[in-house]
């Protein structure tokens, strides 16, 4: 297998059908070689139906914690590159081909894309626009969709567990550090951006993050329970 697509999924299943489609799309050039795992955590409705529905693998995760959930996804997957999305979320058409190109030309150890929100607004552009600044510009990573070798992932040790909040920065991080050790860079698709889902804006108002800004940046040192559970774990899907 080529690749594996892992997606962590609570209660998913308005939204987890536009997510594998895009990946079907997006898997045409690789017939055979891409698979998806749905890491179903703490559902009560029918997001594992669906996954199945659509030719997914499904594993069972419990618990709060977004980096034990991804981690494992990719512990039961096969494919030599892993891709990493979000439910809500649905990948170009060319991203997997980005993904394979990107890697074959031996600069670049994985990386992270660029995301458009499916809408737009002044409170949500003066949020988004500073944390793309901060991830791009101040650290030169970005997020929303992960692709790595396993390999590679699996020595920089997954997704970080002791964290329950800003996971995906960390891992970020971690790769463009172990990248660097190996004479590699990380690498944003900008090609094939992610499409994101504003629904933690519509339930919490498009201003929400500026006017809570102390306990939004709280939540980057990773430790912070109570607001990730607020805004991550416990959020009503």
């Amino acid at each position: 297998m080529r690749f594996s697509i892992v997606i962590p999924a609570r209660n998913e299943e308005r939204w987890l059908g536009a997510c594998l489609e895009s990946i079907r799309v997006a898997a045409a050039p690789f017939p055979g070689l891409v698979e998806t795992v749905v890491v179903i955590n703490r559902c009560t409705d029918q997001t594992e139906t669906v996954a199945r529905s659509l030719g997914a693998r499904t594993v069972e995760m419990g618990g709060k914690n977004l980096s034990k959930i991804r981690n494992a996804g990719a512990q039961v997957a096969t494919g030599d590159i892993l891709v990493t999305i979000d439910a809500d979320s649905v990948m170009a058409p060319n991203t997997l081909s980005e993904i394979d190109r990107l890697l074959a030309s031996g600069h670049y150890i994985g990386g992270g894309t660029w995301a458009r929100l499916e809408r737009m607004s002044l409170g949500i552009a003066m949020t988004y626009i500073p944390l793309l600044t901060l991830l791009v510009v101040w650290h030169g990573i970005s997020a929303g969709l992960f692709w790595i070798r396993r390999a590679d992932f699996e020595s920089i040790g997954g997704f970080n567990e002791t964290i329950v909040s800003a996971e995906d920065m960390d891992f970020a991080m971690r790769v463009k550090a172990f990248g660097r050790r190996h004479g590699k860079r990380f690498g944003t698709l900008w090609r094939a951006p992610i499409t994101t889902s504003c629904r933690k804006f519509d339930h919490f108002g498009d201003w929400y993050l500026l006017r809570n800004a102390p306990r939004f940046l709280s939540m980057l040192g990773g430790h912070n329970e109570q607001l990730a559970n607020h805004f991550f774990y416990d959020f009503p899907h």
